[in-house]
């Protein structure tokens, strides 16, 4: 058994032969193995959607819960326990769409977690309606006459909001894309990824090929500290899409905020019950 194989578990998976979660997995796994952490040292949560199934499929510590809800659980768990490195893993549809309340106000507490976001611009799981980040006039199995509005741009939502790590991935880079996934989870504060992912069976019209003919890596002397830079790459999207690490900046996390927590899990510390006492007796 190599040492990516201890992340991956026995289940079979129901994912499509070629589906991009496959190297998506695989970058993950690579990833945590080289920053040497042990699968009790992670947490993965997730939603609904193909996206959402790799927590069945790695071995690690999860939570599978509701649609686009994967976010508020993930702060709290990182909240009560900073020694957990905390992921959160989701498709276009569950981030962008049903989860972009959380989405964007999460940016604003800027927790410190890692979030993946698989974008095949589709719904995958509920075989193949467009999602926010589908492409206008693509045609779907629903939006048989075209898409008629214009693609969500995650990349400049989350730097117009000031997120402290914003970056963009794509699973036919896959040494590229560890990488990547190792810089965000050593990243001190909230972390976007947002991870190109063909879905070989619903969107015919962004494959592989359509994505290797365009993407290029952000330059190694690119200034990723340079926010006016970041958003101008954020703005190419067509014949050249950048893939890289636009922005990152250190700002105070969430956990910060609050001067009652220090670097021990909660239920590490020693509670005395009586001490709230003197506050019972004001309900006297």
């Amino acid at each position: 058994m190599s040492k990516e194989d201890i992340y991956y578990s026995n289940q079979e998976t129901a994912w499509c032969p070629g589906c991009g979660n496959f190297p998506l997995r695989k970058a993950l796994a690579g990833a945590l193995n080289e920053l040497g952490l042990l699968p009790p040292q992670v947490a993965i949560f997730t939603g609904i959607g193909q996206a959402a199934k790799m927590l069945h499929y790695i071995r690690v510590n999860g939570f599978n819960g509701l649609h686009g809800r994967s976010i508020p659980p993930a702060i709290g768990s990182r909240i009560v326990n900073p020694t957990l490195k905390v992921l959160v893993e989701s498709g276009d549809g569950c981030t962008y769409g049903e989860g972009g309340n959380h989405f964007l106000h999460n940016i604003r507490r800027n927790p410190d977690i890692t979030h993946l976001v698989h974008n095949n611009q589709i719904y995958g799981l509920t075989k193949g309606q467009a999602s926010p980040t589908t492409g206008e006039g693509m045609t779907t199995k629903i939006q048989t006459e075209g898409i008629n509005s214009e693609p969500l741009n995650p990349i400049k939502l989350a730097l117009s909001l000031g997120a402290s790590f914003v970056a963009r991935g794509f699973v036919g880079e896959e040494d590229h894309l560890r990488e990547l996934i190792k810089s965000a989870i050593k990243h001190r504060g909230y972390a976007l990824l947002d991870i190109l992912q063909p879905c070989v069976s619903f969107n015919k019209v962004n494959t592989y090929q359509w994505y290797k003919q365009r993407v290029y890596k952000l330059a190694d002397n690119y200034d990723d500290s340079d926010y006016n830079k970041a958003l101008k790459k954020a703005n190419e999207w067509g014949e050249q899409i950048p893939i890289g690490i636009f922005y990152r900046k250190e700002k105070k996390i969430f956990r910060d905020r609050f001067s009652q927590l220090d670097d021990r899990p909660l239920v590490e510390k020693e509670i005395n019950p009586l001490g709230v006492k003197p506050f019972l007796l004001d309900f006297k």
